[in-house]
């Protein structure tokens, strides 16, 4: 069975790699390569994978999973300038592949037991979503 916990943070970005040129980044990333950066309302799908529990009925206690995206993921994340204040972004380009990894990798740690992560979706506009699956 699966259950999926939502929320949402707001961040800026530049899409751009230091081991490309400029004109390399533009051709690429486009207006998200600006330097100055862009923002987006990201929304992000937890999804858990795991039976029921007979006495309580539930995979996984969803105020727990409500608190774990708050620290792992609200917290650090929301209002910043994803490349700047948050890492691994200092040297990761924040693609939206590469912040539902980062997702990931915050949160499969905490859940192990009890159901365990099955994906992050992220939904950076209303036309661009990924899902990742470790």
């Amino acid at each position: 069975m699966l259950i999926t916990r939502k929320a949402e943070f707001s961040a800026s970005h530049v899409c751009r790699s230091a081991d490309l040129s400029d004109d390399e980044n533009e051709a690429i990333y486009g207006i998200a390569a600006n330097p100055h950066g862009h923002g987006h309302n990201y929304v992000v799908e937890v999804t858990i994978e795991g039976d029921p529990d007979p006495v309580t009925g539930m995979i996984r206690d969803l105020k727990e999973v409500k608190e774990l995206i708050r620290r792992e993921v609200i917290e650090p994340f929301d209002h910043r300038f994803l490349n700047k204040e948050v890492r691994p972004f200092d040297r990761v380009v924040p693609t939206a592949e590469n912040i539902a990894v980062e997702i990931w990798n915050r949160l499969e740690p905490h859940l192990r037991e009890g159901g365990r992560l099955f994906s992050v979706r992220l939904e950076e506009t209303a036309e661009l979503s990924v899902e990742y699956r470790g």
